[in-house]
């Protein structure tokens, strides 16, 4: 069974697209190699690419934050993107990108096995459901559902929510934003509803 260290020394070599040859640092992930919950996201950005780490500029303090409210540390935590270098200008990564760097994430998800896996955004929602045999329409059809699959002989669990970077352009989206991670909250501690959450 490899680990994240291995999988991650790999990516820090890779040549496999043309990415690495306009990126400044590889972005493998971060955080807890026996997280419960990985979130992951669409692809480095400006900020990730200087620093090497996933979430770092606005949006990822948003994340910090919204963790933060649900009792939880970055660190607690995995978290990366479907592609581990920063597409040119921000743009959308291609299918070919996807399809070659997703399977570095494929294999993370595997080293790690989490219980849950929340989606930021469409590209990594699309990925993860197509990897888990679910059927992906548009992002705001699926956003703050729960979804199950069968995979490391368990169930897990799949919640997509809007990308950080989506909150930051449409603040009203906030409050309904929190509500989802009082969900993922909810959901990881495994409480078990009582009479007064139906009130």
């Amino acid at each position: 069974m490899e680990t994240i260290e291995e999988i991650t020394k790999e990516i820090l070599n890779c040549k496999k697209c043309d990415l690495y040859k306009t990126k400044t640092n590889y972005v493998p992930g971060s955080g807890n190699e026996h997280a419960e919950v990985v979130f992951v996201g669409e692809a480095p950005g400006r900020e990730e690419d200087l620093k090497g780490e996933p979430f770092v500029g606005a949006a990822g303090k948003l994340l910090t934050e919204m963790l933060s409210k649900i009792g939880l540390r970055r660190e607690d935590v995995f978290i990366c993107n479907v592609l581990k270098c920063r597409p040119p200008n921000n743009r959308d990564p291609s299918p070919e990108e996807i399809e070659i760097c997703g399977e570095y994430l494929k294999r993370q998800l595997d080293a790690i096995k989490p219980n849950m896996i929340v989606c930021l955004g469409r590209f990594a929602t699309k990925f993860i459901f197509d990897l888990f045999g679910l059927e992906f329409s548009s992002i705001s059809k699926v956003k703050g559902r729960i979804f199950e699959a069968q995979r490391w002989g368990k169930k897990i669990k799949i919640v997509p929510i809007y990308h950080p970077a989506a909150i930051l352009y449409r603040p009203q989206l906030k409050e309904e934003y929190e509500q989802q991670f009082r969900k993922i909250g909810e959901l990881l501690s495994k409480k078990q509803p009582t009479l007064f959450d139906y009130i």
